[in-house]
């Protein structure tokens, strides 16, 4: 896939909105089974205390969350996680780690972890942080599958929620575990009070990372009492369904994951979303440290609308 030029995203995000839906829905169509979505699990294995100042995590240090600080999960309560995501029919376990970059006398615990998901014939994705070239390559002889760094906005937005860690820091990231043949999750954050430019320049720097990710994870702000972003305005729907499209259109053999924020969509929503070629959810009731659906009523949704789960991701 070639990079692609501002004009050309925003040329497919502005279509008239059926004619957006219509189009994403054909391309999905064209590049992955119909009525399929990939169940995955994320697991927080060691929580809050992080030393960023991302504006909407309730795990920063920097803010007054209210949050429980956990230390690292031991493998046995990782193996607990695994057995359940098996059991309920999630394909990937992804394991996520509120650090600024994995601590040495930490990072072989969590090769543990990965090499633990990988016993139970589950896809493994971690996310643990900025990591080097080394790092990269052993969380890959591990077994890793994925590796999730979002970018959360556009280059420009960027410095306006996060201080700590640059842009250029998560694309080289990126490129440290693309390097290290580790497929990469990279997507975004939608609602944080950045502009429709500042939505279609996220799509951009996506097309501009040596290979397209072949997961898209995006994510509906969930406002967090306590983050500079507690009280921003709520995003429009149709507005986030937009951004689902435009993203199945530009990324056509992509992973589309439905991510944060699900728990307050409606079911008519997240019926949109998937119409409009997300093709991928995060399965059970927490996210890191934020609600999410239940899983059983999940199920029941899922069943409504006839989708079954993926035999593979």
């Amino acid at each position: 896939m070639s990079e692609l030029s501002y004009k050309q995203i925003k040329e497919v995000f502005e279509m008239p909105f059926l004619d957006l839906l219509y189009e994403a829905h054909s391309v999905h169509r064209k590049n992955f089974k119909k009525n399929e979505v990939e169940l995955c699990t994320l697991v927080s294995v060691k929580t809050g205390a992080c030393p960023e100042d991302c504006g909407y995590c309730s795990q920063s240090s920097k803010y007054n969350t209210g949050i429980k600080i956990e230390k690292l999960m031991d493998i046995d309560e990782v193996k607990k996680h695994c057995e359940v995501a098996k059991s309920s029919g999630s394909k990937r376990l992804c394991i996520g780690a509120g650090w600024k970059t994995p601590p040495e006398k930490h990072f072989s615990k969590a090769l543990e972890m990965v090499k633990m998901i990988k016993s139970f014939g589950l896809e493994a994705c971690a996310t643990l942080g900025t990591v080097n070239k080394d790092q990269a390559k052993q969380l890959k002889g591990a077994g890793l599958d994925y590796y999730n760094h979002n970018l959360d906005t556009s280059e420009e937005y960027y410095k306006k929620i996060i201080t700590t860690r640059t842009y250029q820091d998560r694309i080289n990231t990126l490129e440290n575990v693309q390097d290290a043949d580790i497929n990469i999750c990279c997507g975004g954050i939608i609602g944080m009070g950045e502009s429709r430019e500042d939505r279609i320049n996220l799509l951009v720097s996506l097309s501009k990372l040596k290979t397209p990710p072949k997961s898209i994870p995006i994510n509906l702000l969930v406002p967090i009492k306590g983050t500079p972003l507690e009280n921003v305005a709520k995003l429009d729907n149709i507005e986030f369904i937009r951004m689902i499209a435009t993203a199945r259109v530009i990324f056509c053999k992509s992973v589309v994951r439905l991510s944060a924020g699900r728990d307050g969509m409606s079911e008519e929503m997240q019926a949109l979303c998937f119409f409009a070629g997300a093709n991928s959810i995060f399965y059970g009731e927490k996210l890191l440290t934020t609600n999410n659906s239940n899983t059983n009523k999940d199920l029941e949704f899922l069943n409504k609308l006839g989708i079954n789960a993926a035999a593979s991701c």
